[in-house]
C-alpha cells in the first residue's frame, strides 16, 4: 500500500495540572475536564511530578481525523529501537466495497529523528498481514522481529501466537489448546526465560468475525524449547494485557469485562489484578490474586510497568499511572483514549501518537546509566 509521509510535527509544551486529591476526593472542586483537542497531564503525587521533568512536551505524529474514520491505530504498538519503527494494529476496518471485510491492518511508521532526538518526519505504511497472522491484535518485540497475536476467523484452525521475523514469513508458535481452537488471542509478552504469556478473551466472536468460545478466558503460558503449554490464571471476564515488573516477581493482568459487543457493562470489572510469581518445582505459578487498581475513565487495556516499578495502562482517558502500592500518581489525558502503547528503550522520549519529551529524565538517564525511567509510544484508540 502507497505510504504517507508527515513533516509538519509540531513540538508542543504540554500542560501539568497538579491535583488536590483531598479536595477532588470530597467534592470541594470539580474534577478537572481535559480540552477536547489537546493532550494534557494530571498530576496526583509528586513522583509523577519527577518522572515527568520540568516541561515535558509532546508531539502528534500521525493522525486520520478528518480524512478516514476507520481506527487506524488501536493495539500492538511494537517498537524496534534498531530500525526505528513502530508497528500498529487497527481496529475493525470497514468498506462500502466488496472485499473481505471487516478486516485489520498493519501499520508501520518509520521514525526520523533531528534536533535533540525528537521526531521531526514519519513513513506511515499500512500493511496487510501476512498469511497466517489473522486479524492481528497484540504484539512484543520477538528475536528479530515480533510476535502477534491472531485472532483467527470464523474458520477452525486459524488464530494463535505467531512470529513474524524481518523479512522472512511468519512462524506459527502456538496455534491451539491440544486440539481446541483458542478464542481470540489479545496480547502477548515474554519474559526472560523465553517463555510466550499471552491472553485469550473472545471478543473476536462478540465481532462476529470468530467462532464461539471453545476455552474460558484464561492466560496462557508456553515454552518453545519444549511446547509446554499450560493455563497460568482464569476467574476473568475479559482478561486483556498483561505485563511483569522488572524483576519479573509480579504479574499484572487487566480485566475488560465491563466492555462487550453490545456496550457498557457497568458492574462488571475494569480491573488491573496483580499476582505473585511463585517458582515451585522450577515452573513458575501465579498466586496471591488481589486487585491492583481500577481505572477512573473507561477500562484498563493495554499495560506496561517501568524501571521503577510504576504501572501504565491504556485507559478511556488516556494513560493513567499507579505506583507499585497501586496508588495513583498520575493521568496523561489523550483525547479518545488509548488503548495501547509501548516504551522507546533507547531514549527518553514517549511518541508515536503523541511524544511527551523530558529533559530531566534524559539528564537522570545519563547520570543512571540507563536506569531512569523508561518513557512510552502511545497508541491514540481510534
Amino acid at each position: 500500500m502507497a505510504t504517507t509521509t508527515n513533516t509538519d510535527i509540531p513540538v508542543l509544551s504540554t500542560k501539568v495540572e497538579v491535583v488536590d486529591r483531598l479536595a477532588e476526593a470530597n467534592g470541594s472542586v470539580k474534577p478537572f475536564v481535559a480540552p477536547k483537542d489537546d493532550l494534557t497531564i494530571l498530576q496526583y503525587h509528586p513522583s509523577f511530578g519527577e518522572l515527568l521533568g520540568y516541561s515535558p512536551t509532546h508531539s502528534l505524529l500521525l493522525s486520520s481525523e478528518g480524512t478516514s474514520n476507520n481506527p487506524f491505530f488501536h493495539e500492538a504498538c511494537v517498537f524496534l529501537p534498531e530500525h526505528d519503527e513502530v508497528y500498529i494494529t487497527s481496529n475493525l476496518l470497514q468498506s462500502t466495497t466488496q472485499s473481505a471485510y471487516p478486516t485489520i491492518l498493519i501499520s508501520r511508521v518509520k521514525l526520523y529523528r533531528g534536533e535533540k532526538d525528537n521526531v521531526e518526519k514519519v513513513d506511515w505504511q499500512k500493511m496487510r498481514p501476512p498469511p497466517g497472522i489473522d486479524m492481528p491484535n497484540g504484539g512484543v518485540n520477538y528475536q528479530d522481529g515480533i510476535l502477534f497475536c491472531a485472532q483467527g476467523t470464523a474458520a477452525s484452525g486459524t488464530g494463535g501466537i505467531y512470529y513474524m521475523p524481518r523479512g522472512a514469513p511468519p512462524k506459527a508458535m502456538v496455534t491451539n489448546w491440544y486440539g481446541r481452537d483458542f478464542n481470540s488471542v489479545n496480547d502477548v509478552v515474554v519474559t526472560n526465560d523465553g517463555c510466550i504469556w499471552f491472553t485469550d478473551p473472545s471478543y473476536g466472536n462478540e465481532q462476529d468475525f470468530r467462532q464461539r468460545p471453545k476455552l474460558p478466558s484464561q492466560v496462557y503460558r508456553f515454552d518453545p524449547k519444549t511446547g509446554d503449554l499450560r493455563v497460568m490464571a482464569d476467574g476473568f471476564g475479559m482478561c486483556n494485557g498483561l505485563c511483569f515488573d522488572l524483576e519479573q516477581k509480579t504479574c499484572y493482568i487487566t480485566d475488560t469485562d465491563q466492555i462487550h459487543g453490545d456496550g457498557k457493562h457497568m458492574k462488571q470489572p475494569a480491573t488491573i489484578y496483580a499476582f505473585d510469581i511463585d517458582n515451585r518445582y522450577e515452573t513458575p505459578f501465579l498466586v496471591n490474586r488481589r486487585v491492583f487498581a481500577y481505572a477512573a475513565v473507561g477500562f484498563p487495556d493495554g499495560i506496561k510497568c517501568d524501571l521503577q516499578g510504576n504501572v501504565y495502562s491504556g485507559c478511556g482517558d488516556g494513560v493513567e499511572v499507579w505506583n507499585p502500592a497501586g496508588t495513583l500518581i498520575g493521568r496523561i489525558l489523550v483525547p479518545g483514549g488509548v488503548a495501547n502503547f509501548c516504551f522507546d528503550g533507547e531514549d527518553d522520549q514517549w511518541s508515536a501518537a503523541w511524544n511527551l519529551r523530558s529533559r530531566k529524565a534524559l539528564e537522570e538517564k545519563i547520570k543512571e546509566h540507563e536506569k531512569s525511567s523508561v518513557p512510552l509510544y502511545l497508541d491514540v484508540a481510534g
